[in-house]
């Protein structure tokens, strides 16, 4: 793969000092010191080449879904897949490979169209399908492990590499990605084909429908803030905590799911970051019980 590595000049797509809140769901977070948008498989291999070289931290943003970044930007290059996109299914196995940068809610409904079984639950999911098998994301007790099968990804050293279930030491909202450098470009996962499509499409629609009547899709938030600590709800912690609707600068506790923070016009990361921390220590002195963060914080934050 080396020599397909730079079949384009990464400096000519390179944008610099780049505001992420526009890519996060948030929409808050400081600047990209070196940002871009790759399109094909060699431009994915040729920017992470580029910071390679250059001995630059590398920081992956897919929807931006799940995720705070710190007012103060990050360093190094930031490599947004939400332009990279595609989607394959094979209907002699019933897999669909999907790239990192195909919209989950989209993949859901591709696949409920063609009376595929397997999706309906990440149809209000609002990330990708990079994003999804780095998180690990669910609903409705499925996750996106049970129907993963393989991946393939470009590894800071190594080049394209191929990832199998057991490689990714999937666990509840996790798996190695967290914390293994490696862009994630594309998933493949097992799906049912067969059924009517208009009862696929019906039961997504339910799906989409169950969340929107429970969850906040008014504002922007990142969707669930912290882990169920199980048998309990983080949702429900919170509000029997007595936070919902706390507010710190323009971030809040939301009405609706108290297990979602708002920015109701102009928070700032740091308010949100200080919100996450006043709940969990109001949650803890009642509970005894600390509630950890689902979303994943990036950058550098001030002390609180």
């Amino acid at each position: 793969m080396e020599n397909l590595i730079n079949p384009w000049e990464v400096d000519s797509l390179l944008r610099s000092q780049v505001s992420l809140a526009p890519f996060t769901t948030f929409r808050v977070g400081g600047p990209a010191e070196q940002f871009v948008l790759p399109r094909s498989w060699e431009q994915l291999q040729a920017s992470v080449a580029w910071a390679r070289e250059r001995d630059l931290p590398l920081t992956f943003l897919g929807a931006g879904s799940n995720l705070l970044i710190s007012d103060q930007g990050l360093p190094g290059l930031v490599i947004c897949t939400r332009y990279w996109r595609h989607t394959q299914f094979d209907e002699a196995t019933g897999q669909v490979t999907a790239a990192a940068g195909e919209p989950l809610p989209t993949l859901a409904w591709k696949a409920a169209k063609r009376g595929w079984r397997g999706l309906e639950w990440a149809v209000g999911i609002p990330g990708t399908v990079g994003g999804a098998v780095v998180m690990n994301a669910g609903a409705h007790g499925v996750c996106t492990a049970d129907i993963f099968r393989c991946a393939q990804g470009v590894d800071s050293g190594q080049g394209v590499v191929t990832l199998e279930p057991e490689d990714m030491g999937f666990q509840y909202r996790t798996s190695v990605l967290q914390v293994q450098p490696l862009l994630l470009a594309q998933a493949t996962f097992q799906l049912q084909p067969g059924h009517d499509p208009e009862v696929v499409t019906a039961d997504t629609l339910a799906d989409l429908e169950q969340r929107r009547a429970t969850q906040p899709y008014d504002l922007p938030s990142c969707g669930s803030v912290f882990r169920n600590p199980k048998p309990y709800s983080a949702g429900w912690l919170v509000e029997q905590t007595g936070l919902k609707g706390y507010c710190i600068g323009n971030a809040q506790v939301a009405e609706r799911h108290a297990n979602f923070i708002l920015n109701r016009g102009g928070a700032t990361a740091t308010d949100i970051f200080r919100l996450i921390h006043h709940v969990q220590d109001q949650v803890e002195a009642k509970w005894a019980l600390r509630l950890k963060p689902e979303v994943k914080m990036l950058g550098e934050f001030p002390p609180v």
